[in-house]
């Protein structure tokens, strides 16, 4: 497990940028944290029970709360802070943001809902 030496939330583009022990740096924008929450209203209470998050394309963090050593609590401006992403998760994200973005616009797209583009 690598864990970030510094967190950095970057409010105007709504991106967090996590650095980490072992040299990894990733930019996790907050609509891509806000709709892979780790939380029961995101991933439901079991395998196929997952719930698609729409119309977080604006989503911004209001604060991010450390959780010990081992993780870190967000709360959203849409109120949801539910979530608790360990390092583990987190730098998992990091790793696999191109395969787990493309899965969440083909969800959306299944759905029938189209994505707001944003500046």
């Amino acid at each position: 497990m690598s864990k970030p030496v510094n967190i950095n939330l970057h409010q105007k583009s709504r991106v967090l940028e996590v650095e980490y022990e072992d040299g990894a740096v990733h930019q996790l924008p907050c609509e891509y944290l806000r709709v892979y929450s780790p939380s029961a209203e995101v991933t439901g209470h079991g395998p196929g029970q997952e719930i698609l998050q729409l119309n977080k394309e604006e989503v911004t963090i209001d604060a991010i709360e450390p959780q010990g050593n081992y993780a870190l609590k967000f709360v959203f401006d849409d109120k949801h802070d539910t979530g608790l992403y360990t390092w583990d998760y987190l730098y998992e994200l990091g790793n696999t943001y191109e395969e787990k973005w493309q899965d969440y616009l083909d969800r959306l797209k299944a759905a029938g809902h189209k994505r707001r583009e944003i500046d």
